[in-house]
C-alpha cells in the first residue's frame, strides 16, 4: 500500500502547485463571466418562502413561484400565500428595466414607473432590480480582482464591481466572494448610489445544493444596514433548463 501511495502523493504534490497557478492568473473579468454563467440559466423555476423582519422585529411571510427565461433577461413571479397577495402577480422584462403588476381584486394590470426597479420588492429587503438584473455583473460594472479570503469556510475570490458611468444601476459599487471551487456569490455587499464608501447591504446565501448541475443556495438573507430590516428567501423546489412558453411573459398572461 505505502508504494501506491507515493504516485499519488506526487501527482497531487504537481497538481496543487498547477491549480493554485490557475487561481492565480484569473482577472477579475475571468471570474465575473464564470460568475454570470453560474447565476443566469437559460431558463428556471423556483418555489420559495419569504420571510420579512421588519425594524420593530415584527415578521411577514410570503409564499410565491417564478420563472425566468432568456437568462434572466425575462422574469415573472406569483404569489400564492398569504390570501391578501394570493394571485397578484409581476412581469418584469428587459432585466427589470419594464415592469408590470396584476391585482386580483381589481383585475387590473398596471405598468410601474420606470425607476420602480430599484424599489423594494413587497417591502421586502430584495429590490426588483436584485430579482430581475441579469447580466448587469457584466454589462453595468467594472471588474477588479482584490485579494482572495476565506467567507462561511469557502475558499473565494473577491471582486469588486464598480458601475460604468452610462450605467444607471441602483449601486454604485458591489463586492462579491466567490466561492473557488464552483464560481457561486456566496456573499454580496451593496454600496449605496452616490457614496461607494457607504455600504447599504449585505446578501449571504448558504445551503448551497447542485441542481440540474448548477451551484444553488436554497437560502438567501438580505440585510438592509439603512433601514435595521432583513429580509429571508427560502427556496422550497427548484429546476433548470425546463421548457418555457414566451406566451407566459406577456402583459396578457399576468391575469391568468
Amino acid at each position: 500500500m505505502k508504494i501506491k501511495l507515493i504516485p499519488f502523493l506526487l501527482t497531487v504534490c504537481l497538481v496543487l502547485p498547477v491549480l493554485r497557478g490557475q487561481d492565480e492568473s484569473l482577472t477579475g473579468d475571468d471570474i465575473i463571466l464564470r460568475v454570470n454563467e453560474v447565476f443566469n440559466p437559460q431558463t428556471a423555476y423556483s418555489k420559495a418562502r419569504m420571510t420579512i423582519v421588519t425594524t420593530s422585529g415584527d415578521q411577514r411571510t410570503f409564499v410565491s413561484e417564478s420563472w425566468s427565461q432568456n437568462k434572466g433577461e425575462k422574469n415573472l413571479v406569483r404569489y400564492l400565500e398569504p390570501s391578501r397577495v394570493r394571485g397578484q402577480a409581476i412581469l418584469m422584462l428587459n432585466h427589470a428595466d419594464d415592469i408590470w403588476a396584476f391585482f386580483p381584486r381589481t383585475q387590473r394590470v398596471r405598468k410601474l414607473a420606470s425607476h420602480a426597479k430599484k424599489q423594494k420588492m413587497q417591502g421586502s429587503d430584495f429590490s426588483y432590480e436584485d430579482m430581475g438584473s441579469g447580466d448587469a455583473f457584466i454589462e453595468d460594472y467594472t471588474a477588479l480582482r482584490l485579494e482572495d479570503m476565506t467567507v462561511e469556510g469557502f475558499d473565494c475570490f473577491t471582486l469588486e464591481l464598480t458601475r460604468k458611468p452610462e450605467s444607471d444601476i441602483a449601486y454604485s459599487k458591489l463586492v462579491i466572494q466567490v466561492i473557488k471551487e464552483n464560481f457561486f456569490p456566496v456573499a454580496i455587499d451593496y454600496y449605496d448610489d452616490k457614496d461607494p464608501k457607504r455600504l447599504l447591504k449585505k446578501l449571504l446565501q448558504s445551503d448551497i445544493r447542485d441542481v440540474d448541475g448548477l451551484p444553488t443556495a436554497f437560502k438567501m438573507v438580505m440585510s438592509n444596514l439603512n433601514d435595521n430590516t432583513q429580509s429571508e428567501m427560502e427556496f422550497l423546489e427548484v429546476r433548470y433548463n425546463l421548457p418555457l412558453e414566451d406566451s407566459m411573459f406577456t402583459e396578457r398572461a399576468l391575469k391568468k
